[in-house]
């Protein structure tokens, strides 16, 4: 007997405009907005294996999470992609969500603590419609990302300038989506298909796992993302490397950096032993030691992603000019 289920079609829906927002357009950064300095000593080597990748043509890919997004660096992202800097961005199951709102009515994110309690977290009309280009995806044998960037291109959100999955589609770069299944409150909606959910977002993975197989001299930079980011690029590079050691090819010399909080201490470059908290932090272990260990060079950078990555995309910008 199976077990029972949650009937979805009792869940009441609010339209977007009813909804307190804590962040808009007005938070989005401009380009040559005042932002806080940061003068790690690391921040100039890894503009500098960016430029290099980009002029050999090597790729460069972001791997975020939607706080990039929520602080206000989207255009950021966006004139790096038209730049053809970034060569691909991966995103959690967040990032999509927060873009598309952000895109179609010029504000996102909501108070956890503030809609959990009213049972009204995540249950909001307009965002439903990413499900609705999630089974485009599906029928069209294309990509998560790809297919909700084309939604706000098609349909000419009112601030799709600022979109990083609509700029990926105009471009035709990869944005690809890493979901979980029950992670995001699209999930939550009556017209989530999890099959079409599964199927767009595998499709982003091989897609992703294909950027990854040809890392060999490029550059993965990873920015607050502890379990997507690492996990799906440990899975990425061991299909990669699989695949290239058949071939005899190697995908060894490439650069990691890392962007996050956490306090790691002055050596980055070994393993913490278990009985170490430092050791479950993803993004040390993977992508700072284990995938860079046989000819790869990683960096930490510590602090603010307000701060961290304009300053990183101000040295970029420098050294091309």
């Amino acid at each position: 007997m199976p077990y029972p289920t949650f009937d979805r079609s009792r869940l009441k829906l609010n339209p977007l405009s009813e909804r307190v927002h804590d962040m808009s357009m007005g938070d989005v950064l401009s380009l040559d907005a005042e932002v806080p300095a940061c003068d790690h000593p690391d921040l100039a080597a890894i503009a500098e294996r960016v430029v290099e990748a980009h002029l050999r043509q090597r790729p460069v890919i972001l791997m975020m999470g939607a706080h990039l997004i929520k602080v206000g660096l989207s255009r950021f992202v966006v004139d790096m992609l038209e730049r053809g800097i970034i060569t691909h961005v991966a995103m959690n199951g967040a990032g999509p969500i927060h873009d598309f709102e952000l895109a179609l009515i010029g504000a996102t994110t909501e108070s956890v603590a503030r809609y959990i309690t009213e049972g009204q977290f995540g249950l909001w009309h307009e965002t439903g419609l990413i499900n609705d280009a999630i089974r485009e995806a599906a029928r069209d044998d294309i990509g998560l990302g790809e297919a909700v960037g084309r939604m706000i291109e098609r349909e000419r959100f009112p601030h799709r300038a600022a979109s990083i999955l609509a700029a990926g589609y105009r471009l035709g770069v990869p944005v690809t989506a890493h979901i979980g299944i029950g992670y995001d409150i699209i999930h939550e909606h009556p017209n989530c298909d999890g099959a079409a959910l599964g199927a767009a977002s595998y499709h982003d993975f091989l897609a992703f796992a294909f950027t990854v197989s040809n890392l060999e001299e490029g550059v993965l930079l990873n920015f607050g993302t502890a379990v997507m980011g690492p996990e799906v690029y440990l899975k990425a590079l061991a299909m990669a490397r699989n695949v290239a050691r058949q071939e005899g090819r190697d995908i060894r010399h490439f650069t990691t950096a890392v962007f996050d909080l956490l306090e790691l201490g002055p050596d980055v470059h070994h393993e913490a032993p278990k009985s170490d908290p430092r050791y479950y932090f993803r993004p040390y272990k993977t992508i700072l030691v284990r995938t860079v260990a046989d000819g790869g060079q990683s960096f930490y950078i510590q602090g603010d992603h307000r701060a961290t990555f304009p300053n990183l995309y101000q040295r970029v910008v420098r050294l091309l000019s």
